[in-house]
């Protein structure tokens, strides 16, 4: 059995290898990350699911892409699903020019390309279907990011989000992504429920503000003064 000390030097190995992950993947940046997206890094890779819920424009993306790197640098796989196809096929191109075609595979309603490469961009449909399915494609998933997981509250497609947080391996790291909601610690405590240790980091600075205005006749007026 290690004695007290010995822990601690471990785990003091594993911050600094952590701080060290981080600034490489924030290298491949041209900005310096924000306090919320360090701390959804550091918890994704201490072997944590993470709810991020941040208002658009923020970067939170950053974290879904910080999985992609983790599953690369690991030998792994990560699926980045998105609730449009639109969504998919913007998403494929961005990491297809950072990583490459090879790396990266794209599965839609009317697109698959690449399906067994480690890093799949997809719509959650997909990935639903992979699961009632039992794909082999599924074959060393590490990890999972749901982008605009607030789909959830979706009276008509909501399910799908639903059926997919439950149903996934419990040895998958989920990556949830989030616009500001109202209840984001009530649904991180489901997430924890169903999918075990998750960390909820909320952010409530829009760095582009938001205004609203009417306009009257030829006049623009603030909405709210």
């Amino acid at each position: 059995m290690s004695t007290h000390a010995e822990r601690y030097a471990a785990f003091r190995r594993r911050k600094s290898a952590s701080s060290a992950a981080i600034e490489a993947f924030q290298g491949l940046y041209g900005f310096e990350f924000d306090p919320f997206q360090v701390r959804a890094c550091k918890a994704l890779e201490y072997g944590h699911g993470v709810l991020v819920a941040a208002p658009t424009g923020s970067g939170k993306t950053v974290v879904g892409e910080f999985a992609v790197h983790l599953a690369l640098s690991q030998g792994t796989k990560c699926f980045y699903t998105t609730p449009i196809k639109a969504l998919s096929n913007q998403k494929y191109n961005d990491l297809v020019s950072r990583y490459g075609s090879e790396q990266v595979g794209l599965l839609t309603g009317d697109n698959s390309v690449n399906g067994e490469a480690p890093v799949v961009v997809m719509t959650t449909e997909v990935l639903r279907n992979m699961l009632y399915e039992g794909s082999s494609t599924l074959g060393g998933l590490a990890y999972v990011v749901m982008d605009e997981v607030h789909y959830l509250a979706d009276r008509f497609r909501g399910a799908v989000w639903e059926e997919v947080i439950i149903h996934l391996p419990e040895s998958v790291r989920m990556v949830a992504l989030s616009a500001t909601v109202s209840n984001a610690e009530e649904f991180g405590e489901w997430l924890q429920q169903v999918r075990g240790d998750t960390t909820v980091i909320v952010d409530e600075k829009r760095p582009v503000p938001l205004w609203q205005h009417v306009m009257v006749g030829h006049r623009i007026h603030d909405l709210f003064a």
